[in-house]
């Protein structure tokens, strides 16, 4: 699929439908409300649909526009954005796959390719940066509003410019929306350095239970449903947990597990040479090579147990 057939569909679509994966980072919200915002000034009609996400995005342009459900009637066009998998669609998949037409734009190597059209750059480092892009085909004008919304995809899926993967063209559209009047420092001190009391405390717990396996080369850590109710955790709570114990020197795969209704969300992070992608694949997830989760219905030692386990193969 070229772009230019994913332009044109999107141009004759009257009303549609943007989706994103559950539990939605920065790069999924930001990304949303970006093309949100350029669809609208088109003149489109469009829904974000978004169960619940993090308050720490509440400052985004267009927040208080997303929605907990769809409207009943069948869209014209769904877009999937910073998603893999169909099944990670935040239990609203319907609404795409009862779309006429279905487009997927992402940056995940792991893609399964489940649209009409995809549109997928593994090198990118966020789907935000592929936005980029797309926005300018269709002739979007892009203000200090939708600017704001692509930079805080790329600042977190980036964390704040420091993974690999980060290109020149990165910091050549940072810049350009430096003119346009973006607040860089601000973005990043909102998503990046500012955190809820109930996010503390959860990553206190978490800290305190951390272990080093395997001569250090591995981390693990979890949190429980009860620790979220003794700090009165809210959506997203959990998010850095498992960069805590990836940045410790000389670890190469941290592990976090978080107690969910069907057992336990994984979430696992590398340094170096181990693609947890594919370890999470294993685990009915993916995700990118040094940054990935799945699940697991297991009790808690043996879902461990399991997961320690897969990850003690990739380490040299």
């Amino acid at each position: 699929m070229t772009l230019d057939n994913m332009i044109e569909e999107i141009k004759k679509a009257k009303d549609i439908v943007i989706l994103t994966h559950e539990m939605p980072d920065g790069d999924a919200i930001g990304s949303s409300l970006a093309l949100y915002a350029g669809l609208k000034q088109l003149g489109k009609d469009v829904d974000v649909i978004m169960p619940e996400h993090s308050r720490t995005f509440d400052f985004l342009p267009n927040c208080n526009e997303i929605k907990k459900e769809g409207r009943t009637e069948i869209y014209d066009l769904a877009i999937a954005l910073d998603s893999g998998d169909v099944k990670r669609l935040n239990g609203f998949a319907k609404y795409f796959e009862d779309a006429n037409t279905k487009i997927s734009i992402d940056h995940h190597s792991s893609n399964t390719m489940f649209a009409d059209y995809n549109f997928v750059n593994p090198t990118a480092p966020a789907c935000a940066q592929i936005l980029v892009i797309i926005l300018e085909a269709l002739g979007v004008i892009i203000d200090k509003d939708i600017g704001t919304c692509l930079l805080t995809g790329i600042i977190t899926d980036t964390g704040g410019f420091k993974y690999k993967g980060v290109t020149a063209e990165t910091f050549e559209f940072v810049a350009e929306l430096l003119n346009r009047g973006v607040n860089v420092s601000d973005v990043y001190k909102k998503v990046l350095q500012t955190i809820s009391k109930t996010r503390f405390e959860l990553m206190q717990i978490a800290m305190n239970r951390l272990e080093f396996l395997e001569d250090g080369k591995l981390t693990f850590t979890y949190i429980t449903k009860a620790d979220e109710q003794k700090v009165g955790a809210e959506s997203n709570d959990h998010d850095g947990i498992v960069e805590m114990g990836r940045d410790v020197e000389g670890v190469e795969v941290s592990i976090f597990l978080r107690e969910t209704e069907n057992g336990y969300k994984i979430s696992l992070r590398s340094n170096e040479y181990v693609n947890v992608s594919d370890i999470c694949l294993m685990f009915g997830g993916g995700g990118h090579v040094r940054a990935a989760g799945g699940n697991i219905n297991l009790p808690f030692e043996q879902a461990k147990a399991k997961i320690v386990e897969e990850c003690k193969k990739y380490l040299r």
